[in-house]
């Protein structure tokens, strides 16, 4: 459709200068070639999407729909079968799996000649093409998966009739990012709550679950080599720590309570996700945000080691052999049970007067030359990031490890002496804009959570649905071949308030979909929040049945 405006915008200057009349008649003809050459559009009228699809072609007649089908697989596309019939059968289907193409109702098939954009597909729903069937191709397993969501927003239910309008739909993401983070270590929601909320991010075609699995509240991942992170690290939430209770109160806690995820249900998750076409990343944080494994270890920690107990806000004493080689082992038993490639680290927030206060760490850092505490920091991430780089594994962390002081606070000093190492990926979240730049120039890639925008724990009244839509991940300045470096983008969903899944569900729920559409749909053919308003209202209808628009404000 570009290609064809420039053409359009080219021959209307050439005839400037003929008669009133010609031109106009000319006008008519141009739109009318455009229309039959390019019969495609961002959203046909009465069809809703969401994300917004590339294009659709609506033939303008409603199908029934017969309540069993017949289902074919490509052998390659390796879908889920379970994960198609659960879908089917929630949409009001009884399914058959058919061994042949031929005669089956609904087709999924790897075509990479057809579909050439990474995770694009076609779908063409009782098209002039395939009258007797819903064809859905695609150059990968998740394209299919997003044709599979698109055709379930198709559908019309009339009274027990099941029904679909005839169209042609071309889709592709704008970004290979599209990420939601749960915060389970301030208020730990367990693996029903996280099914659902998975559930929802591919109905939304929502690519990346970043679980946020470690911080000062309490530690949730059980990890063998290290028995007491969960027996001990694990009896905390936000509440309790804003309260002043601690793992060591016992008196709180029941002896049937178990809030942190074993290593068998930690891959239980794994295949779900997996199943929907989301990976999984955790987070497991150093140096900072780790008080809750200093209640399992204290002599991990800089002060609390100095003291003898557990000092919350602690930092790991990174200079000690045993600490690093603690959380190296970590990351071994975690990366067996998240396959994906990618580790986040953390690394924002730190506290540097911890290490400012310890004789040991100041004398280290003269002997090895290192200028400021910053530098310290991006030394040991360097550290974790060649042992994860050495078994085939990615870092990401937040733009704190670049060395940057993103909030110009007094007591940080920027980097002097160290770099952080290539191929790291930096997630955006505070400073100025501009250090996306920044990170760019350097190399790394980055995905774009600027706070101001994709934080879902920050209250409606400071960023609303329509601020949510206006986020846009490319900022200024960007130059048109660093483009590729913005990977996409993260919201995120904090737990400090999120005692209990409607209080988490009335955070995230409905401003999820604006993230969603907002990694998908290319910016510049991004359309109006009215339009989208209108496309988010059948997935509003949806959520309300499920009890997650429930009105909790009253708990904020």
């Amino acid at each position: 459709m570009i290609n064809h405006q420039i053409n359009y915008a080219a021959m209307v200057r050439q005839e400037n200068n003929e008669n009133k009349a010609s031109s106009l008649k000319q006008l008519y003809t141009i739109v009318l070639f455009i229309c039959l050459v390019c019969p495609f559009t961002g959203q046909a009228a009465g069809i809703h999407i969401l994300p917004q699809p590339s294009g659709i072609e609506d033939f303008h007649k409603e199908i029934s729909l017969k309540q069993k089908l017949k289902v074919f697989i490509d052998q390659n596309a390796n879908l889920d079968k379970d994960y198609l019939l659960e879908v089917f059968t929630d949409e009001g289907f009884t399914v058959n799996f058919s061994t042949s193409e031929k005669g089956a109702d609904v087709v999924f098939k790897l075509n990479a000649t057809t579909v050439s954009e990474k995770d694009g597909y076609r779908l063409s729903v009782y098209g002039p093409q395939r009258k007797k069937q819903i064809y859905a191709l695609a150059n990968s397993t998740n394209g299919l998966l997003y044709a599979l969501q698109s055709f379930r927003q198709l559908i019309i239910r009339d009274g027990e009739a099941l029904k679909v309008p005839a169209c042609e739909i071309q889709d592709s993401p704008a970004f290979g990012w599209r990420a939601f983070m749960l915060d389970e270590s301030r208020h730990f929601q367990g693996k029903e709550v996280v099914k659902k909320l998975l559930d929802e991010m591919a109905r939304l075609k929502m690519n990346v679950f970043h679980w946020h699995l470690v911080d000062d509240p309490g530690w949730r991942v059980e990890i063998k080599k290290y028995p007491l992170l969960t027996e001990i690290g694990s009896r905390g939430n936000f509440t309790m720590m804003r309260e002043g209770i601690t793992p060591m109160d016992s008196a709180h806690f029941s002896s049937s309570a178990r809030w942190f995820y074993t290593q068998d249900e930690i891959r239980e998750m794994v295949d779900y996700a997996h199943a929907r076409g989301i990976v999984i990343m955790p987070e497991i944080e150093i140096p900072g945000h780790v008080t809750a494994s200093l209640y399992a270890y204290p002599w991990l920690g800089a002060s609390s080691k100095q003291e003898g107990k557990t000092v919350a806000g602690d930092l790991y004493d990174v200079t000690d052999p045993k600490m690093l080689q603690f959380f190296y082992d970590v990351l071994d038993e975690v990366m067996t049970l998240f396959p994906d490639g990618i580790v986040h680290i953390g690394g924002d927030e730190a506290n540097y007067v911890h290490w400012q206060n310890s004789p040991a760490i100041n004398a280290f850092m003269q002997e090895k030359n290192i200028t400021t505490y910053t530098d310290l920091q991006i030394w040991a991430i360097n550290r974790v990031s060649k042992h994860l780089s050495g078994k085939g594994l990615r870092m990401m962390g937040w733009n704190e490890i670049t060395g940057e002081n993103i909030r110009n606070e007094a007591h940080v000093q920027k980097s002097e002496s160290e770099t952080l190492a290539p191929g790291t990926v930096v997630q955006f979240w505070d400073g100025e804009v501009s250090l996306i730049n920044k990170a760019i120039a350097k190399g790394y890639d980055v995905v774009n959570s600027n706070r101001i925008y994709t934080y879902l724990d920050y209250g409606y009244e400071t960023t609303s649905l329509e601020k949510a839509y206006s986020f846009q991940p490319i900022p200024e300045g960007i130059a048109e071949g660093d483009k590729q470096k913005i990977l996409g983008i993260g919201c995120q969903m904090w737990g400090e308030y999120t005692p209990t899944p409607a209080r988490l569900y009335y955070q995230t729920f409905p401003r999820i979909a604006a993230f969603a559409e907002v990694g998908w749909v290319a910016q510049e053919r991004k359309g109006s929040y009215q339009s989208f308003r209108e496309r988010l209202k059948p997935l509003e209808t949806i959520w309300e049945k499920m009890g997650y628009l429930n009105d909790q404000k009253e708990m904020y």
